[in-house]
């Protein structure tokens, strides 16, 4: 009986072609849009998580004051015995790696200028072999943990302001953790850049010992702990929060704080969009089949009179919405997809959000939980608007629908 009232919407929408076309096609756009909106806006929040979480490490381990409060003197709220704890961490299965850190500010020189840096002591073998390329190197080689001599990597802008190529000599100085100045010689490795200038304009990068000697400790300001899979973090943090209980255990999430910027505000936008969209479509299709349904007042007094029930005809005409929502959702479907399956052949480069000096590739995640729900909502839509149109001259009297024109 369904398919019978199926097949009469369909032969419906087939009697005004053209009016049904431009339904379709605003249908199908709007579709399209909508996934090609909320494609880019979760490929956006992929690439961003990805990128956290290589940068700090799925979780990240240190005392409850690394988090909470500032130090009064480097490493104050740093891990003592670091190599025992990465031993504890690594034996669990989830674990793919432990990454240990020294943070500390000071001053860099190059014997005429001096200029303030923020540095990074970290295990270069393992820090590059596990994070693979998270910086884009423009001159130089990348750290090793055999070097010779003490050397370090400089962000463009702070290398161009002393005037640093690979090679040069320059001074680190920084406060050791009991408050004493320090010094310590280095050479310069490689010179690279984040993407960020403001970043460029103070990073360094050095090598864990050579951090610790200027610094006068053993310490290490936290852990990053490198997962198999993303999809652990919440699992291997209630682990690990158990296992070290004197200890705080934070995800990759709670230190993002652009990425959640960024999605709180992606949201707004793309939500705001779909709803937008939405209220198109149904409006058109509304208008449709109001157009239609005036044309047809007498033909549906016909059918009433020869006892068609109003709820069989509010059927059939909500019928009629859902076939033409349903294939220009099905059209925008494939029109997305097709849209996001080229751009992986022929990749479009963004050029740089604010704030970087770099662009990114364009690309559009195909989600099928996204396209499933675009698709059930915009049938839904257009069904119920198609209902609420027709509900008032379903059950007009029979006499005054046979005597519309």
């Amino acid at each position: 009986m369904t398919g019978m009232w199926l097949k009469f919407a369909l032969q419906n929408t087939l009697r005004n072609p053209r009016r049904s076309l431009v339904t379709v096609s605003i249908a199908a756009l709007g579709t399209a849009s909508i996934l090609l909106a909320g494609g880019f806006a979760l490929f956006t929040y992929e690439a961003l998580a990805q990128a956290a979480a290589r940068t700090t490490g799925h979780l990240i381990l240190g005392q409850p004051q690394q988090f909470t409060e500032d130090e009064d003197t480097p490493l104050q709220h740093g891990l003592d015995d670091a190599a025992s704890l990465r031993t504890a961490l690594l034996a669990d299965p989830d674990v793919r790696n432990v990454l240990p850190k020294v943070e500390f500010s000071g001053l860099i020189s190059n014997g005429d200028k001096s200029t303030v840096m923020i540095a990074t002591g970290i295990d270069p073998n393992a820090e590059f072999s596990v994070k693979g390329p998270f910086l884009t190197m423009r001159s130089g080689e990348v750290l090793t943990s055999d070097a010779a001599e003490p050397e370090v990597m400089l962000g463009e802008a702070l290398a161009r302001s002393l005037k640093a190529e690979p090679g040069s000599s320059l001074t680190l100085l920084a406060s050791t953790t009991e408050g004493a100045l320090n010094a310590s010689d280095v050479r310069v490795k490689g010179i690279f850049t984040t993407g960020v200038p403001d970043v460029d304009k103070r990073m360094v990068y050095t090598d864990l010992a050579t951090a610790q000697k200027l610094l006068n400790t053993q310490r290490v300001s936290s852990l990053g702990v490198f997962l198999n899979r993303m999809e652990l973090t919440d699992s291997a943090q209630q682990r690990l929060a158990v296992a070290n209980p004197t200890l705080t255990v934070q995800t990759w999430i709670d230190q993002a704080f652009f990425y959640r910027s960024v999605r709180d505000l992606y949201n707004r936008i793309f939500g705001a969009l779909g709803m937008i969209i939405g209220a198109i479509v149904v409006f058109v299709v509304t208008n449709a089949m109001a157009m239609a349904i005036i044309e047809r007042t007498r033909e549906i007094g016909t059918l009433r009179a020869l006892g068609t029930l109003p709820g069989q005809l509010m059927r059939t005409l909500a019928l009629e919405g859902m076939v033409l929502g349903g294939v220009g959702a099905m059209v925008g479907a494939t029109l997305s997809l097709a849209v996001s399956l080229l751009l992986y052949v022929v990749p479009v480069e963004m050029p740089p959000p604010p704030g970087r000096s770099v662009g990114y590739p364009l690309n559009i995640s195909i989600d099928p939980v996204l396209y499933l729900a675009t698709f059930a909502t915009m049938v839904a839509l257009t069904m119920l608007a198609s209902a609420w149109v027709a509900r008032r001259t379903v059950h007009m009297p029979v006499v005054d629908a046979l005597a519309h024109t």
